[in-house]
């Protein structure tokens, strides 16, 4: 049985021009929606992340808490729940549309105005790509937007980012099983290569160098690897390689309304936020966080000092790291019914 609920799009038209038949988003909820309809929380998913993995920061008590607010965990198309190649009837494997960080915001927005009845969000929170999704939602429709944050995550995937997207994509395009994305089997080799360099942008320096891989319980680095290359064989190569597209054509400017004028669109954002990188974060840097954050009038800077590298940002985590994020987001919430 499944543990989450289903949206119909019908037939999504994207920003491409392209068409998603039978659009679905997955998603669940936590807590009730009050009579205002404005203390929903909306938790997009990251890369490789799905509904699931915010479980661990709600509950009672916490800062996201269902006796207070309607929490909404989303799966961003691609990831194998919301509609992706893998489980798309009509579009899958290779045939699947491209679709960006707007097209996914938009197709929430529906979900959230038209079928859960949502009329403002008191706070949307990512990390890693689930940021590029709240940037954009606070960026598209500030008018419903009250607060967000950005925990690991830009407004943009800057060019560091892009290139090191490529590496790792080429490791999985090498394998000639994928062949163009209409593979028979998996291409195991190539999802290895994938998850194997993809470890070394994960965490920082620090964290390979003071062997801190023990206290994930990893006894060598190379334990660390194979695990990063097991968990990895698990994806649909095309599903990863459709987020991946999406995380490299992110850019809050390319919504119509901004017409590629990416300071603008930053400038318009009226929520309050709390921006939030991670100082050894190889990709998602520091200092392209900070040139994003100086050009939003209602925003706190917070940097996050860990050895973790960007999964330092990722809730649940590491015990300090999540500590810190939820103070972030109990300072956004607001504190009376």
């Amino acid at each position: 049985m499944a543990d989450y609920e289903r949206y119909a799009l019908g037939n999504f038209r994207l920003q491409s021009g392209e068409v998603l038949d039978d659009a679905v988003l997955a998603y669940e909820t936590h807590g009730t929606l009050n009579s205002r309809g404005d203390n929903a929380v909306l938790l997009p998913s990251w890369y490789t992340g799905t509904h699931r993995s915010w479980r661990s920061i709600i509950g009672a008590g916490r800062a996201l808490d269902p006796a207070r607010y309607f929490i909404i965990a989303v799966n961003m198309f691609g990831n194998g729940i919301s509609s992706s190649p893998s489980n798309s009837p009509r579009q899958g494997g290779a045939g699947f549309p491209a679709v960006s960080v707007g097209d996914n915001v938009r197709a929430q927005y529906q979900l959230l105005t038209e079928h859960l009845r949502v009329r403002e969000l008191a706070l949307v929170a990512g990390w890693s790509m689930g940021a590029m999704q709240a940037w954009h939602w606070a960026a598209v429709y500030p008018q419903q937007v009250k607060a967000f944050l950005s925990i690991c995550g830009s407004a943009r995937c800057w060019p560091l980012n892009f290139v090191f997207l490529e590496g790792v994509k080429a490791a999985l395009l090498a394998d000639a099983a994928f062949d163009h994305g209409n593979y028979r089997q998996p291409p195991r080799a190539g999802l290895a290569a994938f998850g194997r360099c993809y470890a070394g942008w994960a965490y920082s320096a620090a964290f390979y160098r003071d062997e801190l891989y023990r206290n994930l319980n990893f006894a060598t680095v190379e334990d660390l690897l194979r695990e990063w290359e097991r968990d990895h064989c698990q994806w649909d190569a095309n599903d990863l390689l459709c987020m991946l597209a999406t995380w490299q054509q992110a850019d809050i400017s390319r919504d119509p309304a901004f017409g590629g004028r990416f300071e603008e669109a930053i400038r318009g954002i009226r929520a309050r936020a709390i921006i939030m990188p991670c100082d050894t974060d190889s990709y998602f840097t520091e200092e392209e966080a900070f040139k994003e954050y100086r050009l939003l009038s209602r925003a706190v800077w917070r940097p996050i000092r860990s050895p973790y590298g960007h999964c330092a940002g990722a809730p649940g985590r590491f015990a300090a790291e999540t500590a810190l994020i939820e103070q972030g987001m109990a300072e956004l919430l607001p504190q009376k019914d």
